[in-house]
């Protein structure tokens, strides 16, 4: 089992960065595959982007490609979102995830831990 605590977002102008951290507890943090999802009011749940539990994979949504980095330390048991040029569509919760698994996951059904959820608000 994994606990997930997320640090970071906030309020920024159209155009610039935030950086979210989660936190996991547990020593087993590297046998994770893990994500971020975002939702916005009135839409469902969306994969922004997937690591795989080494961090050798990568998964991008078409919406941030080129944007967003998705980042894991397992010696820190942390996962990281760097957001930059960011845009007022961007705006949403956003949640960290968790599932075991040996490859990478897209299928938010299969994440099983939840983050607490931390806002994203970008200003245009």
């Amino acid at each position: 089992q994994v606990q997930l605590r997320q640090s970071g977002g906030g309020l920024v102008q159209a155009g610039g960065s935030l950086r979210l951290s989660c936190a996991a507890s547990g020593r087993t943090f590297s046998s994770y595959a893990m994500a971020w999802f975002r939702q916005a009011p009135g839409k469902e749940r969306e994969i922004v982007a997937a690591i795989s539990r080494s961090g050798g994979s990568t998964y991008y949504a078409d919406s941030v490609k080129g944007r967003f980095t998705i980042s894991r330390d397992n010696a820190k048991n942390t996962l990281y979102l760097q957001m930059n040029s960011l845009k007022p569509e961007d705006t949403a919760v956003y949640y960290c995830a968790a599932v075991k698994s040996f490859t990478i996951v897209v299928v938010t059904r299969l994440y099983n831990y939840w983050g607490q959820g931390t806002q994203v608000t970008v200003s245009s």
